[in-house]
């Protein structure tokens, strides 16, 4: 039986040589399971060829050339067209058996492949950011901070201030913030309410001193943007929107581009403030000792969506700012 089993017998005439400038003999080719078997006049074998092993020397052209292996002395020339095809379909069927160790080297390789660039499209990022934010010292932080007003005061003009009202500011951001480094800042324009940046700074929109009877409406916004810089590294919140460049800048030079913090900027100014818990916001007024209810009631006139400050709240038990520090914070920003 034969390694292709729609012959039953295949056999054809041959020439043979044992080496390549040896004498050529008329010999008989058969093929077998595995093998090439190359018979003389008398039925004598004078070859056993590995059919998984045997090479065309001449491809494409006939009659067509034969060895045993690439480096072989024998050579074999067959000019019969059926023995040369079936010689050819037995060589590509067992190399289709064949295990394929390099293809399965490709396929390990090219998964360990995928998954790195996964581990850097899904996971490294996020890695990097939050690694370069835990690293950034606070002076660094300070530094960002100002930069990045630097960028707000373009749009929102400089920053209110007065003798006194800077005074009652700083005594607000010791009230609200003990134990904290950074400051407390009113700009004219520019924004919704408040916005927090790297180093402890709080960027309060001067309608929150300026439109309301007592110091509690800006205590309550000062501690929920507290919250929300607690929520998130300030750092780390700006690289997520820089992207991991920034991050990697960041590590390796100690800086940013002013195009990415220019961006950044704009995107402070116009994104909508992150929702708060509501039982963390109450922890927080309570551990502040400030009244939730004139907060509430600032966010909504009519007291509907912010029912829950009121009613769960436990008053203040110290005041915020005396009545003359409040009146040099109302007054901050001058006529």
């Amino acid at each position: 039986m034969t390694a292709l089993s729609e012959y039953e017998r295949l056999e054809s005439p041959g020439i043979w040589r044992a080496a390549r400038a040896g004498q050529r003999r008329d010999v008989i080719v058969s093929i077998g399971d595995a093998t090439l078997v190359i018979y003389d006049g008398a039925d004598r074998p004078l070859a056993h060829w590995s059919l998984p092993a045997v090479v065309r020397l001449n491809p494409g052209t006939r009659p067509a050339l034969f060895a045993p292996a690439p480096d072989a002395p024998e050579e074999l020339e067959i000019a019969d067209t059926e023995m040369i095809d079936a010689v050819e379909k037995v060589r590509k069927t067992i190399e289709r058996r064949r295990p394929r160790h390099g293809r399965l080297r490709f396929y390990l390789l090219a998964g360990g492949l995928a998954a790195v660039i996964a581990l850097g499209v899904f996971w490294l990022p996020d890695s990097l950011i939050r690694h370069a934010a835990s690293v950034v010292p606070q002076a660094k932080r300070a530094e960002l901070g100002q930069h990045l007003l630097g960028n707000i005061r373009r749009v929102a003009g400089k920053p209110c201030s007065t003798v006194s009202g800077r005074r009652a500011l700083d005594q607000l951001y010791a009230r609200l913030r003990p134990d904290r480094t950074g400051s407390l800042v009113v700009l004219a324009s520019g924004f919704a309410d408040t916005v927090h940046l790297p180093g402890g700074l709080i960027l309060l929109n001067r309608t929150l001193v300026e439109d309301y009877e007592t110091p509690d409406v800006v205590a309550g916004y000062v501690l929920a943007e507290t919250l929300r810089a607690d929520a998130q590294d300030p750092v780390e919140r700006m690289l997520q929107s820089t992207g991991p460049l920034s991050a990697i800048r960041l590590l390796t030079t100690g800086e940013m581009t002013d195009d990415a913090l220019n961006a950044y900027a704009e995107t402070l100014m116009t994104q909508p403030a992150a929702t708060l818990d509501t039982d963390a916001l109450l922890a927080a007024f309570r551990e502040a000792q400030v009244a939730s209810t004139p907060y509430a009631f600032a966010r909504d006139i009519s007291g509907e969506t912010t029912l829950p400050l009121i009613e769960a709240d436990h008053g203040g038990a110290t005041q915020v700012l005396t009545d003359g520090d409040w009146i040099s914070l109302q007054g901050i920003c001058g006529e």
